[in-house]
């Protein structure tokens, strides 16, 4: 009967429009909700009855068209709009947002899960995780802080707990060297008094002579076994050196590791605490035993004048302090000459600080050549040399090639690599010149490596990469963030709490990092915004609300008319 036809297909028409109104209901409510992708409600009509199939002309006749009877609509299916959200910026790096298309890869209990919602927090373990505890995926760094491709891990972000330290391996240095100045021509000179193998004063030592068989010229011994040689205030350059004992019998570490017993040993002690650079070729530089006496010869440049008195080198022998070493400065090293200083860091972060010296050593009418002394007193031996080497500039000033060089630090029983490379570098755009000045000025403008650093803070790249940012300013990659993609990422489930799963319709996902596989990139310290059109969602209950008004009207109409049959039957 046509009126009750009429009522099943008005009371499909309620059903329908209340379903409208569910979905509309639902963008509303999560008009906040991050990264929330609205929905759309599909209708379609129900099948017809079908009262004429219709026929095709003929001769004689024309054709007619089907007669049929919708029995109503019903839902043909949700529709989810994956349009981006809007991008707002919150300033937690643990927020991030995804552009394009792509979902975050999540770990929940063991089971992959996905999501547009980035915001991420570090939990207990400082693992990035979701709201809900969902661990965020990603591959992780090696002990070099290298990606581990291919292996999917949670993404850990250690603050407070991951250190880092750099050792240097780069200084580069600016300046100018005073051509104008001359080279040097004379050597520091400091002789000692002269000592003797015998009470008798008539035969003078050697190097090879033991310190306890060392007489002065009054024939009274100058050391014993457990004496204590200390050099306290003795300068180089002007500049003060460190304060450095030897004793007598014992083994001291001398730069050769020598048993500290004979004169030539006690020299090596002088030399290693002046810190005279005896490797160059044909330098007469270094400390030695001439006819009894500590001879004393600096290298050249007024920066490396040594000064040297008897009150600076005291004897200790048991409870008596004497000064029985007499020292005489018999010449000053001269020569334009500058010094800088700077502080690298071993392996282990400890700083080293390093003396470079420059002093000229010859003026052409090709140019000028200068040598470079690297000395540091935070070696692990007495000796202060580090390296030297020499450079040139021709007669524009310009500094020819090589204009690097490699000097190596000693860090050996500290804890750090016992051995460290270092390499300076004078050229170069902003590096050494050497022009007519009034006087030489050097100084290291960068050099890398750095002290112990903990990690503070870190930022997510468009890239995926999670780099750490240390106390220590260095930064290091900590990890990266994956995504997942799909052949049809509207068949994802929705699981609830921002969460969906791969489905039969969504197709298997893939993982890759950000910008492949069609994805966009990432957004750090930002969230994606629901997608929810309020004025779309608003016409939509308006449309539903006259939808479901109009229904209830054919069940009204379709009630009354049977009512005026029965009363006719009546």
């Amino acid at each position: 009967m046509g009126l009750t036809t009429a009522l099943y297909s008005g009371l499909s028409g309620l059903a329908a429009n209340s379903q409208l109104i569910t979905v509309a209901g639902n963008n509303l409510a999560n008009v906040n909700t991050t990264a929330f992708k609205s929905s759309r409600a599909d209708f379609e009509s129900q099948f017809s009855e079908t009262l004429s199939p219709g026929s095709a002309p003929s001769s004689a006749l024309g054709g007619t068209n089907p007669e049929q009877i919708g029995l109503g609509t019903r839902l043909g299916g949700i529709t989810r709009n994956l349009k981006e959200g809007s991008i707002q910026p919150t300033g937690n790096p643990g927020d991030i947002a995804l552009e394009g298309k792509g979902y975050f890869v999540v770990n929940v209990d063991g089971s992959q899960r996905f999501t547009r919602a980035g915001d991420f927090k570090l939990d207990r373990d400082q693992d990035l995780v979701t709201s809900t505890g969902a661990r965020l995926q990603g591959y992780a760094v090696d002990e070099n802080y290298n990606i581990l491709p291919g292996q999917l891990a949670d993404l850990n972000v250690p603050l407070g707990n991951l250190t880092l330290a750099e050792a240097t391996k780069n200084v580069r240095f600016n300046g100018n060297l005073n051509v104008s100045g001359d080279p040097n021509s004379t050597r520091a000179n400091v002789t000692g008094q002269t000592l003797y193998s015998d009470s008798a004063h008539t035969t003078p030592a050697t190097g090879a002579t033991a310190l306890t068989s060392l007489f002065d010229s009054t024939g009274t011994p100058v050391f014993s076994t457990g004496s204590v040689i200390t050099i306290a205030g003795a300068t180089k350059g002007g500049a003060t050196l460190p304060t450095h004992t030897f004793e007598v019998g014992a083994t001291n570490t001398t730069g050769s590791d020598t048993t500290g017993t004979t004169y030539q040993d006690l020299a090596d002690f002088f030399n290693g605490t002046l810190g005279v650079d005896t490797s160059i070729t044909g330098d007469p530089a270094g400390v030695a035993v001439t006819a009894g006496q500590l001879a004393i010869t600096g290298n050249g440049g007024s920066v490396n004048d040594i000064a040297l008195d008897s009150s600076q080198v005291s004897v200790v022998t048991g409870s008596t302090t004497a000064q029985p070493l007499a020292f005489t400065k018999n010449a000053a090293s001269d020569g334009e000459s500058v010094r800088t200083a700077f502080v690298a860091y071993d392996s282990v972060g400890a700083p080293v600080t390093i003396d470079l010296s420059m002093a000229m050593e010859s003026k052409t009418s090709s140019g000028t050549t200068w040598r470079y002394y690297a000395q540091s007193d935070d070696g692990s031996s007495v000796g202060r040399v580090v390296g030297t080497g020499t450079l040139s500039f021709d007669t524009s000033g310009h500094l020819l090639d090589p204009t690097t060089d490699t000097v190596t630090l000693q860090r050996a029983a500290t804890g750090a690599a016992p051995s460290q490379d270092v390499t300076l570098n004078f050229g170069g755009q902003g590096g050494l010149s050497a022009f007519s000045n009034s006087a030489s000025q050097i100084t290291a403008t960068t050099l890398d490596g750095s002290p112990i650093g903990t990690l503070e803070s870190f930022a997510v790249g468009s890239d995926g990469m999670v780099t750490g940012i240390f106390s220590n300013t260095r930064t290091r990659t900590l990890g990266q963030v994956a995504l997942a993609t799909f052949a049809n990422p509207e068949g994802l489930t929705d699981q609830g709490g921002n969460l969906f799963s791969a489905s039969a319709s969504s197709g298997d996902a893939g993982i890759v990092t950000p910008g492949m596989g069609g994805t966009g990139g990432l957004v750090g310290g930002a969230l994606e915004l629901s997608n929810v059109d309020l004025s779309q969602e608003f016409v939509n209950l308006i449309s539903a609300s006259t939808g479901f008004s109009a229904n209830s009207r054919v069940l009204t109409t379709s009630d009354r008319l049977i009512q005026e049959l029965l009363q006719t039957i009546r």
